[in-house]
């Protein structure tokens, strides 16, 4: 097997009896759409869909030292995750730059996974390792041993509680909890990157055909629907979640992404980009960086990554990530642009979509926030 042949997750062959269109995505085969993304996307917003995310990176940290290394070596403050609990955190260069944004769970007293996005896992693990030096805790790569199921959506309770009897409505949103799901041993965690409620599913790869047909069963009467990456683009976008790659990278800090709230200071001890990113959070004071800002189409143009976001004849900030949204029914767009023109309402505000200057309107993100 060459080096360039992209990894298959546990439910390649299932992925492919459903008609999935495949696609490459950071070396995996990944199913990017069932049938239609749009169907996909409001399946989900408004009944529920089910997710194969086994190409996200498990990083398990054991050991006495663990939640010290992993206070060293991420941004946030990891030795204050109660038991069972998660947490958003991302870790940086020691320029401050970011490496990726991750998800930590605290599973035991000294047992810590940390979920990576795909494309960086490698990246992480490198990162985790070398930091380790020193701490009396052990990095070792999981990415093997689990397979990630989601289930996302209003019915995503509903029909996981048919499948389990792990106590779900005590099971707070960032939270995990060991359980059986349908006979199947899993993690089950109350995360998502949708914007909707809903679980996602670390089990063994040998349990995830088993697994997904089991939810498939219990989701027909609630509309559960097999979902691609496509629509988990959309969901993600429309919630205003940073993807990165796009509105996240080494090239920016937590604070020039509007996310220095993850950045604790006030933690014991010297973590990695400490000096850097203090820096970073008084020039974000003295002079606002670039904001991330939301932008709803006047037109039926969509913008894409990369497209220039103009004012009055001037550049003034870049898209981030752009699609037609289902549930606006019009083009959105994420993008960084100067504070004078993040205000939401701001007029004259549009992207030039090659060389014709759009109308969008600035708004405040998320563009949809589900009911409670």
């Amino acid at each position: 097997m060459s080096s360039t042949e992209p990894r298959r997750t546990a439910l390649d062959a299932l992925h492919r009896s459903l008609g999935a269109t495949m696609t490459d995505f950071a070396g995996w085969d990944m199913p990017l759409r069932y049938g239609s993304e749009r169907d996909e996307h409001l399946a989900v917003r408004t009944r529920a869909g089910l997710f194969d995310l086994s190409h996200m990176g498990e990083i398990t940290v054991t050991g006495p030292g663990a939640a010290a290394l992993l206070n060293f070596a991420l941004v946030g403050n990891i030795a204050s995750v109660g038991l069972g609990r998660a947490r958003y955190t991302m870790i940086c260069r020691a320029d401050g730059g970011i490496l990726d944004d991750l998800i930590v769970y605290r599973l035991g007293e000294t047992e810590y996974m940390v979920v990576a996005n795909a494309s960086n896992a490698q990246t992480v693990l490198d990162a985790l390792t070398e930091r380790a030096a020193g701490f009396d805790a052990e990095v070792r790569d999981d990415r093997d041993a689990y397979a990630l199921l989601a289930v996302q959506g209003p019915e995503s309770p509903g029909i996981l509680k048919s499948l389990t009897d792990a106590d779900l409505d005590g099971l707070k949103y960032y939270a995990g909890l060991p359980g059986t799901v349908a006979g199947v041993p899993a993690l089950i965690a109350r995360t998502g990157y949708t914007g909707e409620d809903g679980f996602e599913l670390f089990v063994k790869p040998e349990h995830a055909v088993e697994l997904w047909q089991a939810l498939t069963k219990a989701g027909e009467g609630a509309g559960l629907v097999p979902c691609g990456l496509s629509c988990r683009d959309t969901l993600r976008l429309e919630a205003g979640m940073p993807l990165y790659g796009h509105e996240l990278s080494t090239s920016l800090t937590p604070f020039d992404a509007g996310l220095g709230r993850v950045v604790k200071f006030e933690k014991d001890g010297d973590f990695v980009g400490r000096a850097a990113l203090q820096e970073a959070a008084e020039r974000a004071q003295e002079n606002p960086p670039r904001v991330l800002v939301g932008l709803v189409a006047e037109g039926r143009r969509v913008p894409r990554s990369g497209y220039p976001v103009v004012a009055g004849g001037a550049v003034i900030g870049e898209v981030t990530s752009g699609a037609p949204s289902p549930t606006l029914g019009k083009p959105i767009a994420m993008a960084y642009v100067d504070a004078a023109h993040a205000a939401p309402g701001t007029s004259g505000v549009g992207v030039d979509i090659r060389g014709s200057h759009e109308p969008y309107e600035v708004v405040a993100l998320p563009f949809y926030k589900r009911q409670k």
